[in-house]
């Protein structure tokens, strides 16, 4: 499937508009991680546990997107945009959105 920011595929035409489908998951902090945020919000340096945490959340995200426009009949995702939002104290969640569609 492709997945794309962009509104079109250039040289492809969209022959089937199925609308917009998301993802999303809600992840919470893990101890061990806050423990070493903190350590580097002393010292500085890149947040690694925090890294991964936003890397699989997207990962998992778009794969339920993917799902759903599978489902639909698309065969590829234009316009995809991402946001977050604090949902709980330590919670967030991660949501991915786009346009499924039918391209040739």
């Amino acid at each position: 499937m492709l997945i794309t920011n962009i509104e079109y595929v250039p040289g492809r035409e969209i022959i089937e508009h199925y609308g917009v489908v998301s993802g999303s998951t809600v992840r919470a902090k893990h101890m061990g991680r806050d423990m070493m945020a903190g350590l580097k919000n002393i010292f500085g340096g890149e947040l690694k546990g925090y890294t991964e945490l936003l890397s699989e959340s997207r990962e998992e995200a778009i794969d339920r997107m993917q799902a759903q426009a599978e489902s639909m009949g698309a065969n590829a995702i234009l316009n995809v945009r991402f946001s977050t939002s604090s949902v709980a104290a330590g919670a967030a969640e991660l949501y991915v959105y786009g346009t499924a569609v039918r391209i040739r």
